[in-house]
């Protein structure tokens, strides 16, 4: 019984279909391809005066077709707006502003690929063409459109550089970013962007000077992103491209080669010593033979080492003394992170800064500073992140100088001294402390105050047997 109520219900169904096929074809007999086609307006201005710039092309499908949407001029001249796109049955309809697949017109020299261009003002025939994705049947319907005062000027892109094309995003100071450069013509939205691994990758343009979209020259500032604490872009070879497009809806685009290389974002601290403190504290006396300046290279003090300091009590010294540093500086990052001197085993005196050394901050080195409650500024004594034996030297291909870097995945031991010839009573003991300075970048603040100490000066007695 069951059986026989499912197949009672099946042939229900089949004769159902029949009936409404049947229907249909009685209710539609030989319908056309195409029942309709045309503009609202037979002649429009595509000038962007808001003024019969676009006119709506509709139609109407009996069957789901692929259709083509063609117009051409009296010189024979064809132009495409539609071509082959798939379509369903029914009612369709879009605005046209004269705009079509982009094109060149003779002796004409375009900077750039022409995307999306107005066709030039002029009596056109236009052509629908739509054939059955069944039966592969077509039929056409053609018509007329007029094109007067339409806009003539493209928004070429006259000029389009980048500068550096080979960059090395990563904060060392040296091709650190790169900018692309673009003059427009005439008002029209601009992009700049590369075509990076994952999808576009904007560029954000410079905020001075011309306004987004304005005519004129536009400048765009790329850094990989390391700015912002991003991960540049694989290293390799990328396309930038610009793409202009006007209120006419014209669109033209440009494209060169950008190469990344050495990119990363660069990461670095102060590391604990084996004995287990940061910083290394201990006095010493000085001798003149120490003494340095951008003119005097004196001797460098040896790598000191003290396995009784533990890091809890205070340093006393006597005013005039050393007081000496060590530490361990971990580039525990995926790129090598520049520096510069002068170098581990310097002497400072108290009253001179790095610049007396001859050593001047350099956007983009790392060095370690060292800074006391009495310093007249941040960090006023620096030394660079590593010795010799430490670094790799790399030199630049186009200034021709030679940079000095500790390799990514590398430690490095640095240590110096400063001469303590001032006693302020008032901040008497004092504390002095480290930190890892990546110059006109930041000092982070896990490394801008790192193994803080107390540091008492005594002054030294004139009188005999004092």
């Amino acid at each position: 019984m069951r059986i026989s109520i499912v197949l009672t219900a099946l042939v229900a169904v089949v004769v159902l279909a029949v009936v409404l096929v049947g229907g249909q074809a009685l209710l539609q007999p030989n319908l056309p391809l195409i029942i309709q086609a045309g503009f609202s307006l037979e002649t429009i201005t595509p000038n962007a005066d808001g003024e019969a710039d676009v006119t709506e092309f509709s139609y109407t499908l009996s069957r789901n077709a692929r259709i083509s949407l063609v117009f051409e001029g009296d010189s024979g001249t064809s132009y495409v707006f539609r071509d082959n796109e798939p379509r369903t049955a029914g009612e369709k309809k879009v605005l046209f502003s004269g705009v079509v697949d982009g094109f060149i017109l003779p002796d004409e020299t375009i900077s750039g690929i022409v995307e999306r261009r107005l066709i030039p003002d002029g009596h056109y025939t236009w052509r629908l063409q739509a054939q059955d994705e069944q039966t592969g049947a077509s039929q056409e319907i053609i018509g007329i459109l007029m094109i007067e005062d339409g806009e003539k000027q493209l928004p070429e892109l006259v000029s389009f550089t980048v500068s550096p094309d080979v960059f090395t995003p990563n904060q060392d100071g040296i091709a650190d970013r790169t900018y692309i450069n673009v003059y427009l013509p005439k008002p029209a939205d601009l992009t700049v962007y590369l075509e990076g691994p994952d999808g576009p990758i904007y560029v954000p343009e410079v905020k001075e000077g011309r306004k987004p979209g304005e005519e004129g020259r536009h400048l765009f500032d790329y850094d990989g992103g390391i700015d912002l604490g991003v991960q540049p872009p694989p290293n390799g070879t990328y396309t930038v491209v610009a793409v202009a497009q006007d209120d006419e809806g014209q669109r033209v685009r440009q494209m060169t080669s950008l190469t990344v290389e050495g990119g990363g974002d660069p990461q670095a601290e102060i590391a604990a010593q084996t004995t287990g403190i940061d910083v290394l504290f201990l006095p010493m006396p000085y001798d003149e033979h120490y003494f340095t300046s951008a003119n005097v290279q004196g001797e460098l003090i040896a790598v000191p080492n003290d396995p009784e300091d533990f890091g809890f009590q205070t340093i006393t010294m006597s005013v005039g003394d050393l007081l000496v540093f060590r530490l361990t500086v971990d580039n525990y990052g995926t790129v090598p992170i520049r520096t510069s001197g002068p170098p581990p085993g310097t002497i400072y005196q108290q009253d001179q800064i790095w610049g007396a050394m001859g050593t001047f901050e350099e956007s983009g080195a790392w060095r370690v500073g060292l800074n006391c409650s009495t310093s007249p500024t941040d960090f006023p004594w620096r030394w660079a992140i590593g010795s010799a034996e430490d670094l790799i030297a790399q030199v630049d291909p186009v200034s021709g100088k030679t940079y000095y870097y500790l390799p990514a995945g590398t430690r490095s031991v640095v240590w110096g001294a400063v001469r303590m010839t001032r006693l302020i009573e008032a901040r008497n003991p004092q504390q002095c402390w480290a930190g890892l300075i990546h110059e006109d970048v930041e000092v982070s603040v896990r490394n801008a105050r790192v193994g803080a100490r107390d540091i008492e000066l005594i002054a030294q007695s004139n009188e005999p047997g004092g």
